[in-house]
């Protein structure tokens, strides 16, 4: 079976950003009824014995061997193996390893050793910090990975979860990746990585609480990113991948309504918090009669402007349009600053550009690169979330987008940070039947997940069961490794 992946692809802060930022420092309320049904754990800040017992239980049950490894990879007894075996192979073994405690920043580990010397077994007792790296000297075939990055969340087994699944992969075993973040969703944790079942993706149109769904948490990652990047933890480059059936335009499901009804839901959720929003379509790119735009933004400039946005008088979001709700094209002399306009009147700022799928085209002149490196310039340090963008060369008949300047072309792109991701898998690149799993990233701080999809037994329903959890974006062989061929 071929795998698939369809995914296309300190300066001053906005003061309406800023603002926002100081009036949602303090969490809101919420109760663990809201986040997690289950009554049996606890989601307060350390374990507790229940979520402490049932991790080690799990893991020694399930994955002694993954904690040999972990015995190996990351103490001295992994060196003194290599040490005692150099000159006669076999003289000491790490025989097996017992998982007897753990915390938010190490495990520990009951160790059981062998030596050619020695009549019995002995167990030592070794410490594994949850930022481990390969202690020098160990066997070969280790490779360290950068640190999981500070996390937001709160909740003791997300973030014990996380650094585990890196010490996972660094010890080569990715599949024990996805079971930690069921793990994680059973006992307690945020349900991060979880995708909602039933989906049932393959139907289209799709249901209208699909879409919703999926507009919901795109919304929700658009303002986080917002925040995060007024306060410097990320770039104010984003990106987001939004690549269901009906807006993947490489399908014959594509329904440009679904893409301009996300985009809708995003920038009235940013204008809700009182930023002012410029939403961008490319215009015509080319030369002479090869002029034109994307088929598949094709009108979506005017659709825009005409689609019910709820801002008549009267209704929910009265106003909105001009004053918090702006629309544009891409480059810099749609970058609106504040001023003072020919009548006198004060003109606010843009406080963020959301950009709809900025793509290149065959063709002379026919690069969005250009136009948007200039609005991004323009922009300074104000958020630019490109939704579904395709950067990559178009390289035509009279050698546009070929070899000359292709790096600079390539590092520009790949300096847009992912926020949101959410692109099936499927069999092939000819065939979009069945859906086999997906690949998602719920907010700009949470990890990447993939799923197989499973259908339940006798018509019960379809499910997305994590495989997979990495903090960069997993390619296929790494997602094909993990995945269940046998359901």
């Amino acid at each position: 079976m071929r795998l698939a992946l369809y995914i296309v692809g300190a300066a001053a802060v906005p003061a309406a950003v800023s603002a926002f930022v100081q009036q949602t420092s303090t969490p809101s309320a919420r109760t663990t009824r809201s986040r997690n049904p289950s009554k049996l754990f606890s989601t307060d800040a350390t374990f507790d014995e229940k979520q402490s017992d049932f991790i080690k239980g799990y893991l020694n049950k399930h994955h002694a061997d993954l904690l040999t490894s972990f015995a190996t990879a990351f103490t001295e007894l992994g060196v003194k193996q290599v040490k005692k075996n150099r000159w006669s192979g076999g003289s000491f073994r790490i025989a097996e390893a017992e998982l007897v405690d753990v915390s938010g920043d190490a495990i520990t580990l009951d160790v059981t050793v062998k030596e050619r010397n020695e009549k019995e077994p002995r167990v030592e007792r070794v410490q594994c910090s949850l930022d481990a790296e390969v202690i020098k000297g160990a066997p070969m075939g280790f490779k360290d990975r950068p640190l999981v990055p500070p996390q937001k969340r709160t909740n003791p087994v997300d973030r014990f979860v996380r650094k585990m699944n890196r010490l996972c992969l660094i010890v080569g075993q990715p599949e024990v990746t996805g079971k930690l973040i069921q793990l994680a969703i059973q006992i307690g944790g945020d349900k991060v990585g979880e995708v909602k079942s039933d989906l049932y993706l393959n139907q289209v149109p799709h249901n209208r609480f699909v879409r919703q769904y999926f507009y919901d948490m795109a919304a929700d990652a658009a303002l986080e990113a917002v925040i995060d990047c007024s306060q410097g933890k990320i770039s104010n480059r984003m990106k987001m991948q939004v690549m269901f059936p009906e807006v993947n335009p490489s399908m014959d499901s594509y329904r440009i309504g679904t893409l301009l009804e996300l985009t809708r839901q995003i920038a009235i959720h940013l204008a809700e918090q009182n930023l002012r929003v410029r939403v961008c379509v490319q215009g015509s790119m080319g030369v002479g009669i090869f002029t034109g735009t994307p088929k598949q933004l094709n009108g979506v400039a005017t659709l825009l402007q005409r689609m019910d946005w709820q801002a008549n008088e009267g209704e929910e979001n009265e106003g909105i349009l001009g004053e918090y709700v702006r629309f544009g094209a891409i480059g810099k002399d749609h970058v609106v600053n504040s001023h003072i306009d020919s009548e006198g009147k004060k003109v606010e700022q843009d406080d963020v550009f959301l950009l709809i799928c900025p793509q290149n085209m065959v063709g002379l002149e026919s690069s969005i690169i250009g136009p948007l490196q200039e609005m991004v310039e323009a922009a300074g340090d104000r958020p630019i979330i490109l939704i579904n963008p395709d950067l990559t060369d178009k390289i035509s008949s009279q050698g546009q987008q070929s070899v000359r300047g292709r790096q600079e072309r390539l590092d520009f792109a790949a300096s847009f940070d992912t926020i949101f991701n959410f692109s099936n898998i499927y069999v092939s690149g000819t065939s979009y039947f069945p859906i086999l799993g997906s690949v998602f990233k719920k907010s700009p701080s949470d990890p990447w997940v993939a799923h197989q999809r499973r259908d339940m037994v006798n018509n019960g329903g379809e499910v997305y069961v994590p495989i997979l959890s990495t903090e960069e974006q997993p390619n296929s062989e790494l997602i094909m490794e993990t995945f269940d061929t046998g359901v």
